[in-house]
């Protein structure tokens, strides 16, 4: 031992009369120990070791007993809208799984930047986490000037779930009943009224605008649902509405679809076209994924992912959410994070095309 270490000799004093604390630290200047302590500095110098590795053992004790507690699972949108469904499912999963209740609470408004708001300013403990969107990760850094978060920093990515699109919607009554239809009667009658309740809704009226060359008159609702009850209501004239909202509407004969914001054909709406088609470039690809506050341990993350994968990957899920009108496609953490600096950089300059100014 002394050979390997030859600065544990100083002036003919042996290995273990040396402070070994001050060995261990680093720090050169001997202390010289008498003889009657050398068992209470070979005790200290066991404790600092154990004190030293204590964070990594306590986070991973962590996010072996995660969770004790109840979660919160924040949704910044209406319940009933796509996130709120998909929400849902993975909370009563997660509370059988692991016998702790999971509540689902609908933070609303200011296109979800609200609900987020609340998640990346509580503890990073795993007992609050958020249904993210592109919307609040992504569109709403274009659309609100004074964002109250930051969708990086403020956050810890756990998985993106699923991916879904959205139908353009009318009454029943609408006197235009297809796509070529609508684009002739929406450039004859200037002016019509298009509600929305999330970024990506905004961003797809304002294509109407830029893409169809036609004037739309925009009103901001909670949330898309609310949006689409005036529109069965007769009391704005169209919406952008995600699958999982229009397709049972459009099924009972209360909603009318005339296209869908997916680059192609979509086989959840089978006879309705893609914007696309009228209006080169139009697309508004959806998503929604679960997120921690930043500094959330990575245990506790990596145990969030492993369960939501395994529910996800279950056949009677896929069928469930099929049904919902939603498409499972999970990323992990570090994939769904690089995945969100990127759909910022999208949707900030299908924003800016669009002619929207952050508000």
């Amino acid at each position: 031992m002394t050979s390997l270490n030859p600065y544990f000799l100083r002036n003919g004093l042996p290995v273990d009369h040396i402070c070994p604390y001050k060995v261990f630290l680093g720090i050169r200047k001997e202390i010289p120990v008498r003889g009657g302590s050398r068992m209470k500095m070979r005790s200290l110098v066991l404790a600092f070791l154990i004190f030293a590795g204590a964070p990594g053992s306590a986070a991973k004790a962590a996010g072996e007993d995660y969770p004790t507690r109840q979660i919160r699972l924040i949704v910044p949108f209406p319940a009933g809208a796509g996130p709120d469904q998909v929400a849902r499912m993975l909370g009563q999963h997660l509370q059988d799984t692991w016998g702790q209740n999971v509540v689902i609470e609908n933070r609303t408004g200011a296109l979800g930047s609200i609900g987020a708001q609340e998640v990346a300013r509580s503890a990073p403990d795993g007992y609050t986490l958020l249904m993210g969107t592109n919307t609040t990760q992504a569109a709403n850094v274009a659309m609100l000037k004074n964002l109250p978060y930051d969708p990086i920093k403020d956050f810890t990515p756990i998985i993106r779930t699923v991916t879904t699109a959205m139908v353009l919607v009318v009454r029943p009554d609408f006197p235009a009943k297809d796509l070529s239809q609508f684009m002739d009667y929406a450039r004859a009658h200037p002016n019509m009224t298009a509600g929305y309740g999330s970024g990506a809704s905004q961003i797809s009226i304002a294509q109407l605008q830029t893409r169809g060359r036609m004037s739309v008159v925009a009103a901001s609702y909670r949330g898309v649902p609310q949006a689409i009850t005036d529109v069965m209501g007769g009391i704005i004239d169209l919406a952008f509405a995600d699958f999982s909202l229009a397709i049972p509407q459009m099924q009972g004969g209360t909603l009318r679809g005339i296209g869908v914001t997916s680059p192609g054909p979509n086989e959840l709406t089978p006879g309705l076209p893609p914007l696309a088609e009228a209006m080169p470039g139009f697309e508004a690809t959806i998503w929604y994924g679960l997120l921690a506050p930043a500094g959330t341990p990575t245990a506790i993350v990596e145990k969030i992912h492993a369960e939501s994968v395994r529910f996800l990957s279950m056949p009677t899920t896929r069928a469930k959410l099929e049904r919902v009108a939603v498409t499972v496609s999970t990323m992990p953490p570090s994939e769904f994070g690089a995945f969100i600096a990127s759909e910022i950089t999208r949707w900030t300059a299908d924003a800016r095309a669009a002619g929207i100014e952050p508000k």
